[in-house]
């Protein structure tokens, strides 16, 4: 793959999976979760009907799909907790992303929707998570699309990345678009 387009494409780098983390790895994580919706919301906002339909990278999403995604990804992400939580390594429903994305409600709703679902979704996530017992975190579930065993460690880490993964796609774009 082209450098250009892999370094727009991940403009934090890959997602490392960790083999465990730490009490401070897992802290950190939540409240990078706990932030995202504001730095969302204080990107998002001043951006003109023009800027929100603009692609973060050739052949990318629009800025306004991005938003969508985040809404959708984490509330899968959120009930994927409630899942480990409440049942014996349950094996999750995989969706779609790229089809979710074409979807009516991504291609032109306003974003303030999915920010508000985000804000929303985070505030019952970050209550879940600070509520949990240290013994809660080494839960798992399965994702079969990956054919891997996903601990609640690994998963908050992974949503804290996605979250700057996201956010990196849209203020990278407005800075080389000069906005």
């Amino acid at each position: 793959m082209d450098v250009a387009i892999e370094n727009l494409k991940y403009p934090i780098g890959h997602f490392p999976w960790p083999n465990d983390a730490s009490t401070d790895e897992i802290a950190n994580a939540v409240e990078i979760i706990r932030v995202a919706p504001e730095k969302f919301q204080k990107t998002i906002e001043p951006l003109s009907q023009v800027q929100l339909e603009t692609t973060y990278r050739p052949e990318g999403w629009t800025v306004r799909q991005v938003v969508h995604h985040v809404a959708d990804s984490h509330m899968n992400g959120y009930f994927r907790f409630k899942l480990a939580l409440t049942e014996d390594s349950p094996t999750i429903k995989p969706y779609d992303q790229t089809r979710w994305a074409m979807l009516r409600d991504s291609l032109s709703l306003e974003p303030a929707v999915s920010l508000a679902l985000i804000t929303n979704i985070h505030i019952r996530w970050i209550y879940l998570m600070e509520h949990m017992s240290p013994s809660d975190w080494d839960l798992i579930f399965i994702h079969p699309e990956h054919n891997r065993k996903m601990s609640l460690k690994q998963t908050a880490m992974m949503y804290a990345w996605h979250s700057q993964h996201h956010l990196a796609h849209i203020t990278s774009l407005a800075e080389r678009m000069g906005w």
